[in-house]
């Protein structure tokens, strides 16, 4: 059975992830403005998530203006199932163990 990821039990990390999961790269600003957290909340973030292999950082320009862009790594992709598999267990634990029958 999968665990839930220490990391991704931060909703901000979490809602991070999840949005870059569906982008093969994602700009910063975009991210940014989806998450809706200030540049340098966002900035302490994606740092976590770098070191503990999660997000890929590229930095470049788009003509003489300096550009942030994001991607999920492999190992992040992978957390974030394993992350989701174990949220889902428990929400369905919940449902079999009688959450859903009202209480007597």
């Amino acid at each position: 059975m999968a665990e839930l990821d220490q990391l991704l039990l931060d909703p901000t990390r979490l809602a991070i992830v999840a949005l870059l999961a569906a982008a093969d790269w994602a700009e910063f600003g975009f991210v940014r403005d989806s998450v809706k957290l200030s540049d340098s909340a966002l900035s302490k973030q994606v740092t976590t998530l770098s070191k503990n292999d999660y997000v890929e950082v590229r930095k470049g320009y788009v003509g003489k203006r300096p550009r942030t862009w994001l991607n999920l790594t492999n190992t992040g992709r992978q957390t974030l199932a394993g992350h989701i598999s174990a949220l889902q267990a428990i929400a369905e634990n919940a449902r079999s163990d009688g959450a859903e029958q009202p209480r007597r």
